[in-house]
């Protein structure tokens, strides 16, 4: 990897990093030697460390010296070149991809008939929702600003109202949103399954990542 790529490879994680403790209300990140240590402080998760150019020797460390149960690895690397190296304790966790996207000044969407849009801003973290008739959130997804980033977070469909495009709107309802605050990429970490769709908006693959977890 050249220097160049590396050090936006870097940004990139680091904007991730610093959009997501907004979005959850978690505290800021601590540099460690190998990354990013969040402090999470929740059941089950306890912290994470986020790695962005994980090594074997880094990943003996982490796994043989954090002892904490709900501690988590997020690392920058495929699953096959991760699991050869983990020690019995930590867990494997699905499949995750970070993705980016250019945000260009756009209209908002229309929500589509039968639901009604809303948009709110508190704490730095804009959220948007689909609701139905009754009241019911039927879609919803929030993003966070970070230096000229929007890291995308919590995107999610009730099953009820899954396949008919609400993900869609929501998805361009927080681009638009993310732009007109200036920022011009957008991040996020998607599953397998979101992954397919944020692709059809545009979305590309940054790194793929590996999640484990100390358990119990």
């Amino acid at each position: 990897m050249t220097e160049v790529l590396k050090t936006a490879h870097f940004s990139t994680v680091r904007a991730w990093v610093d959009g997501w403790v907004i979005s959850r209300n978690a505290p800021k990140p601590v540099r460690e030697p190998w990354g990013l240590r969040v402090d999470v402080g929740l059941p089950g998760h306890v912290s994470r460390h986020i790695v962005a150019a994980p090594t074997p020797g880094i990943l003996r460390h982490l796994t043989t010296t954090l002892t904490t149960p709900g501690t988590w690895l997020k690392l920058c690397a495929p699953a096959d070149a991760v699991v050869p190296l983990l020690p019995t304790p930590w867990a494997l966790k699905d499949r995750e991809f970070m993705m980016t996207a250019p945000l260009p000044r756009t209209a908002p969407p229309e929500a589509p008939p039968g639901y009604t849009l809303a948009v709110t801003t508190r704490a730095g973290v804009t959220a948007a929702r689909l609701l139905t008739a009754a009241g019911e959130v039927a879609a919803r997804g929030q993003f966070a600003v970070a230096g000229r980033a929007a890291v995308v977070d919590q995107v999610e469909t009730a099953a009820q109202h899954r396949r008919r495009g609400l993900g869609t709107v929501i998805m361009r309802t927080l681009s638009s949103a993310a732009a007109s605050m200036g920022a011009r990429t957008g991040i996020l970490v998607a599953t397998a399954e979101g992954q397919a769709l944020y692709e059809t908006l545009g979305w590309t693959l940054h790194t793929p990542m590996t999640a484990v977890v100390l358990a119990p």
